[in-house]
């Protein structure tokens, strides 16, 4: 199949761990690797964020990505991007009409590559396959006054619900969530979820691992993902304050810059009010390939977000085999087996958190049985491997309503 993937805001090409670049990106990027070493012909169609950037990038074999302008060629809050989405549509349609051979469907990734989708099914025939990856009314929901989206958003939503021929819904909780607050058709809606690099998130040996890293070998906890208010890392940071000195552990937190953003600047300073500064390590932003390490390092690995449509970073902590413990939100309570592969707790619950951490540091047999556990299950439903074997059943069910119209 050739497949036009579009992810307005999301390149494969950006650099992970900024405020609008994490699971969407990689999720863009694996999927269409994995596509296109199956023999798919894959373009990722995004926003020229820099002036520099060619219009088209060869990827992997086989996946190429697409700059087209489409506003201004700087970072700008994906928030503030839909009013350049008719320009980035009409970029879109220039640059099908003068490829040589047409996309057999679209793979729209949020909801505004999900308008262009509606549009390009309009005007050019295409029928499109819808992956969200964040819902409005959720974000809404959960965010209240804070919430930047556009007013706009909704009725986009609700469009792309009646227009799409199929929605890659990541997890149940999204089935849910799209039935009761979209009234959403459930025939339309598949289960297609993220997955993780098992190349790259593998188990190391924890005291090498620590080593490697210069950490002290004590009993660690890590946390690694953006630092934005609603991961609840303000949640993790008063867990901690809550276990026994005696235990001697460190708290080691990856992702953002030490001290220069607001959030971090607002961690640190809790820490030091809750008088664990001497314990907490702010690491800053790590390249992708020493991230295991890091995980490897842990004797629990904590990912508790307020909310979070899916969550992709218990994927790769499962598949270092350290045990997690997680919120009980979106994606998370699927891909976490509440005490199996770890511990699920309520969001912003510290006391909560704390006694599951508390239980892990104590028992080295769990840790390492939750761990075992974790990377099997990984390794049998997870895999990037398995995700686009899914999703390319799904996208040729999609490909036969043009082949129906067409025949």
């Amino acid at each position: 199949m050739r497949i036009a993937m579009i992810s307005e805001h999301a390149s494969p090409l950006a650099t992970l761990g900024g405020e609008d670049s994490g699971g969407q990106n990689v999720y863009v990027a694996e999927l269409a690797r994995r596509l296109g070493a199956m023999g798919h012909q894959m373009d990722i169609f995004t926003r020229r964020d820099r002036k520099l950037l060619p219009e088209v990038v060869t990827f992997a074999n086989g996946v190429r990505v697409v700059n087209l302008p489409a506003g201004p060629a700087r970072k700008t809050p994906k928030d503030a991007l839909f009013p350049f989405m008719a320009e980035f549509r009409d970029e879109f349609y220039r640059f099908a009409e003068e490829e040589t051979a047409a996309y057999d469907l679209v793979h729209a990734n949020f909801w505004m590559s999900g308008w262009v989708a509606c549009e390009a099914k309009r005007d050019l025939g295409l029928p499109f396959a819808q992956t969200f990856h964040a819902l409005g009314e959720i974000k809404k929901r959960e965010q209240g006054d804070a919430d930047t989206s556009p007013p706009e958003r909704k009725a986009a939503e609700l469009r792309i619900l009646e227009k799409v021929e199929l929605v890659l819904a990541t997890c149940p909780a999204e089935v849910e969530e799209l039935i009761e607050l979209y009234d959403a058709d459930p025939s339309r809606l598949s289960i297609v979820p993220c997955g993780v690099d098992t190349r790259v998130f593998r188990p190391v040996n924890r005291k090498e691992a620590r080593t490697a890293l210069g950490l002290p070998d004590r009993p660690t906890v890590v946390y690694i993902g953006r630092l934005v208010q609603r991961k609840g890392v303000d949640t993790l940071v008063r867990a901690f304050a809550l276990l026994p000195r005696h235990l001697g552990a460190q708290l080691v937190i990856v992702g953002g810059e030490p001290g220069d953003s607001a959030e971090t600047q607002r961690l640190s300073a809790l820490a030091c009010e809750l008088g664990i500064t001497e314990c907490v390590t702010f690491a800053g932003s790590r390249p992708q390939h020493d991230l295991h390490r890091y995980y490897g390092a842990a004797d629990a690995a904590v990912s508790v977000p307020h909310y979070e449509p899916f969550g992709m970073t218990p994927l790769e902590m499962m598949a270092c085999a350290t045990p997690v413990v997680g919120s009980r939100v979106g994606g998370i309570k699927t891909s976490v087996v509440d005490g199996k592969t770890g511990y699920l707790v309520p969001p912003r619950d510290p006391e909560a958190l704390a006694g599951r951490l508390m239980r892990l540091l104590s028992d080295p047999a769990l840790r390492d049985r939750m761990g075992q556990a974790g990377r099997r299950r990984i390794e049998e439903h997870y895999t990037w491997e398995r995700v686009a074997a899914l999703a390319a059943a799904n996208f040729a069910e999609v490909a036969a309503f043009r082949a129906s119209r067409t025949a």
